[in-house]
C-alpha cells in the first residue's frame, strides 16, 4: 500500500444535524419539532433521552468551530432547524433563530471554514405535522417559503446549500415504519411523503436559485447503498431489484431524470401515485449543482413471503447481515468497498451526473472514556482509512467526487438510538459538555490538512498495531 494524494481542491469536512447537536429546544422563540414530540413517547428512544440539550452547540458553537479549525477541517455541514426559524412552519421568521445561524456562519468564515447548510434534516415543525405533515402537499410549499426566509438572511454568507437530507429515511422511517418521528406506520402516507419531500426539494431549489448569490451551489443529499444478492436464486435477484428501487431509484430517478421508476409504480400501483400533478416531476428534476451521497453500508437482500400492508411486505424482501464481516456498535456491517461501488455505479447509471460529495460517512463504536486528554479509538481510524481509501479508488476510476464529510464532528443524539451510539471524532461528556478530541479526530485532521491518505502501517504510528489495510 502506498500513500494516496487527493486533489488540492478536494473538500474535507465534518457533518452534524440541528436536533442532534444544538439543544436549546425551547430557547429564543424556537417552536416544537416532530422530534420534540416523538421523544416524549415512551419506548421509542433506546435510552429514553431527547435532544433538548444534546451537545448544547447553540451555546457552544464557537468552541466547536475552534476545534474544527484546530484539526484543519475546511468545511462544516450543519443543518438549520426549521422550527427555530419559523416556530409554526409558516409566517414571519423568528429573528433570534436566524441570528444564531448568522453568528455560526460568521464564526465559520472567520476561521476559513466553508459552511455547507442543510435546510431540512428531519425536524419538521410540529404545527405542520398537526396539519398533516409531509403526506400533505401544502407542506412542500411551506418549505419553499422557509427556504426564502433563510436565504434572504444567510445567502451572503453561505455558498453551498443542501435542500434535504435523506428524504428516503424521513419518508419511510417516519411515515412508513414509524421508528422515527412522527412515528406513523402507513404505506400510503410514506409514498405521499416521498413525493412531497421531493416536491419541496424542487420548490426549495427554485427559491434558492432566485436568491442565492452568484457562484453559489445547491444540491440534495441522498443515502445510497449497493444491493447484494443473498443467493443466485431468481427470487433473491428480484427482491434485490425491488429494494434498490425503493431505497435508491425512487429518489435518484426523480431528481436526476424527472421520472419515477416504472417498476416501482407498477409494484405499488399507479393509483397510489395520484398525488403527482402535472409539472411536479419537471420541477423535481431541475438541474442540481452537486449530489450529496451518504453511505454507511451495503444491503444484502433475500426474498421473503412478506406481510400484506407493510412496506416490507410489498417488497417481499429483507436485508440481512452478511457472515464474517465486522460490524459497528449499531450492528451495521463495515464494507468500505460499497462506498467505491456506489460512487462508480452512480456515474455509470446516470449520464450527465453532477459532481458528487460524500456528505456523510462514519461509524459508531464503543469508545473508552477520555484519558490523558484524548480518546483512543483505533477502530474508527481503521474505518475512516478504508472508506477514504474507497473514495480515492472512485476518483482513480474517473468519478467526479469533490469532497468527504465525516459523520460526525461530535458525539450526539443519534435519533432512535439516543445517546447510546457515539459516532463523533470528538468525544462529548453529556453531563459537563466537555469536548475531547479523539485519536480519530487527530488522524482525520492530518488527512484533511495534507490531502494525503497515508500508508497506515508506516505513517499512522499511534495506531501501528492496528490492521488498517
Amino acid at each position: 500500500m502506498t500513500t494516496r494524494q487527493f486533489p488540492s481542491e478536494f473538500v474535507w469536512g465534518a457533518a452534524t444535524a440541528a436536533y442532534q447537536v444544538e439543544g436549546a429546544a425551547a430557547e429564543d422563540g424556537k417552536g416544537r419539532s416532530i422530534w420534540d414530540t416523538f421523544c416524549e413517547v415512551p419506548g421509542v428512544i433506546v435510552d429514553g433521552s431527547t435532544g433538548a440539550v444534546a451537545c448544547d452547540q447553540y451555546h457552544r458553537y464557537a468552541e466547536d468551530v475552534s476545534i474544527m479549525a484546530e484539526l484543519g477541517l475546511g468545511a462544516y455541514r450543519f443543518s438549520i432547524s426549521w422550527p427555530r426559524v419559523q416556530p409554526d412552519g409558516r409566517g414571519a421568521a423568528n429573528p433570534r433563530g436566524l441570528d444564531y445561524y448568522r453568528r455560526l456562519v460568521d464564526e465559520l468564515r472567520a476561521h476559513d471554514i466553508e459552511p455547507y447548510a442543510t435546510l431540512y434534516h428531519w425536524d419538521l415543525p410540529q404545527a405542520l405535522q398537526d396539519a398533516g405533515g409531509w403526506p400533505v402537499r401544502d407542506t412542500a410549499y411551506r418549505f419553499a417559503d422557509y427556504v426564502e426566509l433563510v436565504t434572504e438572511v444567510l445567502g451572503d454568507g453561505v455558498s453551498n446549500w443542501i435542500t434535504l437530507n435523506e428524504p428516503m429515511v424521513a419518508a419511510n422511517a417516519g411515515y412508513g415504519d414509524g421508528i422515527h418521528a412522527p412515528g406513523i406506520r402507513d404505506l400510503d402516507a410514506s409514498l405521499a411523503a416521498t413525493h412531497h419531500l421531493l416536491l419541496g426539494h424542487g420548490l426549495g431549489l427554485a427559491a434558492l436559485r432566485g436568491r442565492m448569490r452568484p457562484g453559489s451551489r445547491c444540491g440534495i443529499t441522498l443515502n445510497q447503498t449497493i444491493t447484494d444478492l443473498a443467493s443466485a436464486a431468481p427470487a433473491d435477484a428480484a427482491a434485490a431489484r425491488r429494494v434498490d428501487g425503493h431505497n435508491n431509484r425512487m429518489y435518484l430517478d426523480p431528481v436526476l431524470t424527472g421520472t419515477y421508476p416504472a417498476d416501482m409504480v407498477d409494484l405499488f400501483g399507479a393509483s397510489r401515485f395520484a398525488f403527482v400533478r402535472e409539472g411536479d416531476l419537471e420541477l423535481i428534476g431541475r438541474p442540481i449543482d452537486f449530489l450529496g451521497v451518504n453511505y454507511y453500508r451495503r444491503s444484502l437482500v433475500r426474498a421473503t413471503s412478506g406481510v400484506d400492508g407493510q412496506t416490507s411486505g410489498v417488497l417481499k424482501a429483507e436485508v440481512i447481515l452478511p457472515q464474517d464481516v465486522d460490524v459497528t456498535a449499531v450492528g451495521w456491517p463495515v464494507q468500505a468497498d460499497g462506498l467505491r461501488d456506489v460512487l462508480v455505479h452512480l456515474t455509470k447509471q446516470y449520464p450527465g451526473l453532477p459532481p458528487l460529495m460524500v456528505t456523510e460517512n462514519g461509524a459508531a463504536f464503543a469508545d473508552p472514556e477520555p484519558a490523558s486528554g484524548t480518546v483512543d479509538d483505533p477502530r474508527r481510524i481503521a474505518y475512516l482509512h478504508r472508506h477514504i481509501g474507497a473514495t480515492h479508488d472512485a476518483l482513480e476510476a474517473g468519478v467526479d467526487v469533490r469532497g468527504y464529510f465525516v459523520w460526525s464532528l461530535v458525539d450526539n443524539f443519534e435519533w432512535a438510538e439516543g445517546y447510546t451510539a457515539r459516532f463523533g471524532i470528538v468525544h462529548v461528556d453529556y453531563a459537563s459538555q466537555q469536548r475531547t478530541i479523539k485519536s480519530s479526530g487527530r488522524w482525520y485532521g492530518k488527512v484533511a490538512r495534507t490531502g494525503t491518505l497515508p500508508d497506515p502501517v508506516t505513517q499512522a504510528e499511534h495506531v501501528a498495531k492496528v490492521d488498517l489495510s
